[in-house]
């Protein structure tokens, strides 16, 4: 939507193509008529392994900005939607993430992979080299105070081991709260 305004398609009696590329060999390609209130989009899917051509209108909707102008969205087309959306994903039917019950990236991070991001903040703030399996190179900062040093490695190396014991959890190699006799590994 953003893209598509800022290029002026967005206004009645405007329209182009829109392109997408791929190593330089263009990919896809979508057009787009502007009329009041919507826009048509015009475009070629392959479904199931058929080449079908689509050609369907999207509503828009413009909300008021806090220093004038207003702002555009999609209506999301989607039988019984109707979302005021940015984006809309491509398929057969261009609908929103929630239509097609999208997820963001960090909705699908497990939490180790959250304790090791965080371990990687604190390796950068220190100068480390990022990755929580890299060596460790103890060295403080210039102008770095002693005290934040180690209260900042000793929140590094919990969260790094937190990290790995969540890692091995999900790999089945350890099993949190179990031991010998509660059927762990012998």
């Amino acid at each position: 939507m953003r893209k598509l305004h800022k290029a002026g398609l967005l206004a009645a009696g405007r329209g182009g193509m829109w392109n997408w590329y791929s190593r330089g060999e263009r990919r896809a390609s979508i057009q787009v008529r502007a009329e009041d209130g919507r826009v048509f989009l015009t475009y070629s899917a392959t479904e199931n392994g058929e080449r079908r051509d689509y050609s369907y209108l999207v509503r828009l909707d413009w909300t008021p900005c806090q220093y004038g102008g207003a702002r555009p969205w999609f209506l999301c087309p989607a039988r019984g939607c109707g979302r005021r959306v940015a984006i809309l994903y491509g398929g057969a039917v261009f609908a929103c993430r929630h239509c097609y019950r999208l997820a963001y990236e960090s909705q699908r991070e497990r939490d180790y992979d959250r304790l090791a991001g965080r371990a990687d903040k604190i390796r950068r703030r220190l100068g480390w080299p990022v990755g929580i399996l890299n060596p460790t190179p103890w060295t403080k900062p210039k102008g770095m105070h002693w005290r934040t040093f180690w209260r900042l490695t000793a929140e590094h190396n919990r969260l790094v081991g937190a990290s790995l014991e969540g890692m091995s959890e999900h790999l089945g190699t350890v099993r949190r709260g179990l031991g010998r006799h509660a059927g762990g590994p012998r």
